[in-house]
């Protein structure tokens, strides 16, 4: 009995201990709950995060302006270059004779443009000596005219006193001859005086055909210069084209050409990376962005860095489309064959170019991104 009533205190006393270590551990367990239930309600529900994101940038492709064969190449793939700085040279033989025969066509154009200018006095001139002739030619004819009037009359004179016998035949063939000899220069003074007026009108519609090459312009504003001289500047141009520099800042990426090869405009060379313009393409599942607004705060980890270095960021904006609407081959769902997928949208975040400078990201590395949606503005 004595044993029996000893083993019962002690039953009861490890169950009370037992039940009030439960009853701690349920409050430790409801505390818990309590504080992430009001961290996740005060707190953590205005943040999103993915990793699945990535560091991007706008890659400066660059082509050359004017084809011809590589004469150097001072680049190498992962080299930095600043904006500015000579890539590739290209041979310029092509580029100075094309510069030099366009050099030669502007002298030529504006030794012809003061010919027109020279010859327009010279058209003056000549049209003031064709009006003299003209009035000479009319003088001419009046003369001529004058004179078959008076031969005529004499003709007609002759012809009647001849029916008397009063003149002889041989002085009616002389009045018949100075007839026909007035009749015929009267006949070719009306063919000079209508020559006269047409190489007056001629030397008229010559100027005026010169004065249009001159209208409104000096030596070097008319068109003929102008165009000879936008053509030696275009060579000008072309020739400088001959050196490929670098567009902008940042590191050499994708070389592709080689010193002798032969290039056309617009091959691609090599890409030059901005890393210093560096943003993150974050993709966002469509239901974590019912609160994401422009401007807001982020929060970025680099997986090359860790968590020893964050950044940090702004929500830029929004991509026009999901991944899969722009997808090598897009989902086709109107036919029926459907399941639904949670979409993936992808996000812009622009980094703070201090971090960024002091940790330098490269095109494609991992990232995660936390969003803070608290500013909804």
């Amino acid at each position: 009995m004595s044993e029996n009533a000893t083993v019962s205190p002690n039953r009861a006393e490890n169950e009370r201990r037992r039940n009030k270590l439960l009853i701690a551990l349920g409050g430790v367990v409801g505390v818990a709950a309590l504080t992430s239930g009001a961290y996740w309600f005060l707190y953590g529900s205005h943040f999103v995060s993915t990793d699945n994101a990535y560091a991007a940038v706008e890659i400066a492709q660059v082509t050359p302006e004017v084809g011809g064969t590589i004469r150097e190449v001072r680049v190498t793939d992962t080299q930095t270059v600043s904006a500015g700085d000579i890539l590739v040279v290209i041979d310029p033989t092509d580029a100075r004779l094309a510069l030099a025969q366009a050099d030669a066509e502007l002298g030529r154009a504006i030794r012809r443009v003061k010919g027109y200018v020279a010859t327009d006095s010279g058209l003056a001139a000549q049209i003031a000596a064709r009006e003299a002739d003209e009035k000479r030619a009319a003088a001419q004819l009046a003369s001529a005219e004058a004179d078959f009037d008076r031969a005529k009359i004499d003709l007609q004179r002759r012809e009647a006193l001849a029916k008397s016998g009063s003149v002889s035949g041989d002085e009616l063939t002389k009045a018949q001859n100075a007839f026909a000899a007035a009749e015929a220069n009267l006949a070719a003074s009306r063919a000079a005086s209508e020559q006269a007026r047409a190489n007056r009108a001629a030397a008229i519609g010559s100027k005026a055909a010169n004065a249009a090459l001159i209208a409104e312009s000096t030596v070097e504003t008319n068109p003929e210069v102008a165009l000879a001289k936008a053509r030696r500047d275009q060579a000008a141009i072309d020739l400088e084209r001959t050196v490929v520099r670098a567009p902008v800042d940042g590191v050499v990426a994708k070389r592709q050409v080689q010193i002798g090869q032969r290039v056309q405009a617009g091959t691609p060379l090599l890409a030059v990376v901005p890393v210093q313009q560096m943003h993150v393409d974050a993709n966002f599942k469509e239901v974590q962005l019912e609160n994401v607004r422009v401007g807001q705060p982020v929060t970025l980890e680099a997986d090359i860095y860790g968590s020893a270095v964050l950044y940090h960021g702004t929500v830029e904006g929004f991509s026009g489309g999901s991944g899969a609407a722009f997808a090598a081959i897009p989902a086709q769902n109107a036919t029926g064959n459907w399941i639904k997928v949670v979409q993936r949208l992808p996000v812009r975040i622009k980094l703070d170019p201090a971090e960024l400078e002091a940790h330098p990201l490269k095109v494609g590395l991992s990232m995660t991104a936390r969003i803070d949606t608290r500013e909804r503005s």
